[in-house]
């Protein structure tokens, strides 16, 4: 099944309706300690906030097209939380000058109550994973480096399986509507990774999950 690429974004502070500017790539396992060192000296917080989230995927299937897909999140690091419901639109198609991925985002927060409301409303889950990692910031823009594990058994996030040897790493800006020069600050930001990362403006139609 087509999917939105898969984001680890962690659980933080709720946004209404913005704009995502994204930029991905990948480190192999054994280069995450290079990349963690130079992101110390680039960002902003020398120390990086850490996190382990447990998201899942819904999908609402219409009677046409592609089906209507919801993110729930929730901290496993801070249980008491609130979840995180997010919507993710599709990318826009626009300027092809533009060095980022652009896409509507609506991030709100919610009750512990979320998962069993998904299900009244119709909603089926259609997978679910752990994601945990290191948090970076500089100016507007965040860095995340997580690190993706399914869920063996449903529900159960202590029996997990790393889903590669290497970490996702995203850079990302939300804003409103008609800031394109992010995607510059964040195309000049993603040269100073090279080589140890190349943070690229996915096609998310060439992703599956």
């Amino acid at each position: 099944m087509e999917a939105p690429p898969v984001t680890a974004m962690p659980v933080t502070g709720g946004t209404i309706n913005m704009m995502e500017y994204l930029l991905q790539g990948s480190v192999l396992d054994q280069a995450l300690e290079s990349l963690l060192h130079r992101l110390r000296g680039l960002c902003d917080n020398m120390e990086p906030e850490t996190f382990t989230d447990h998201e899942l995927v819904y999908l609402l299937k219409g009677q046409q097209g592609n089906p209507f897909i919801l993110r729930a999140r929730r901290s496993l690091s801070h249980p008491t939380s609130p979840w995180h419901l997010r919507y993710l639109g599709q990318p826009e198609v626009g300027d092809k000058s533009r060095h980022a991925l652009v896409r509507n985002c609506v991030d709100v927060a919610a009750s512990h109550s979320l998962p069993e409301f998904l299900n009244e409303m119709g909603f089926r889950m259609d997978h679910e994973f752990v994601a945990n990692g290191h948090i970076f910031r500089k100016g507007a823009m965040k860095i995340v480096v997580s690190k993706l594990s399914r869920i063996l058994v449903p529900g159960n996030t202590e029996n997990t399986e790393r889903l590669s040897l290497s970490y996702l790493v995203e850079l990302s800006v939300l804003a409103p509507a008609g800031q394109d020069n992010m995607s510059e600050d964040m195309r000049s930001f993603a040269e100073q990774l090279k080589p140890l990362v190349h943070l690229e403006k996915i096609d998310p139609s060439k992703q599956r999950h």
